[in-house]
């Protein structure tokens, strides 16, 4: 597996705040010169995809007073489209 894509619902009203906590803390904790990770958001929640050659390391969980529940992670293994 060399791709992680993790997931936290923010509790009400405090979605700016998690996105802040991702950008700052959350994905400095994947950071890996051969790592890429995205950053992606959709109303009440955040999504980290992280791939590099090895499996990324998981983010930790953000302050509980951010979340709605716990984050969701899964780990994948990238496939080559090319022909």
């Amino acid at each position: 597996m060399d791709t992680l894509m993790w997931e936290a619902k923010a509790a009400e009203g405090r979605g700016a705040e998690l996105l802040r906590w991702v950008l700052d803390e959350g994905v400095h904790a994947v950071a890996d010169p051969e790592v890429r990770a995205e950053v992606f958001i959709s109303g009440d929640r955040v999504v980290v995809i992280a791939v590099g050659p090895r499996p990324p390391r998981r983010l930790p969980d953000p302050p509980e007073e951010l979340i709605d529940r716990p984050p969701h992670a899964w780990p994948f293994t990238r496939v080559n489209l090319a022909n």
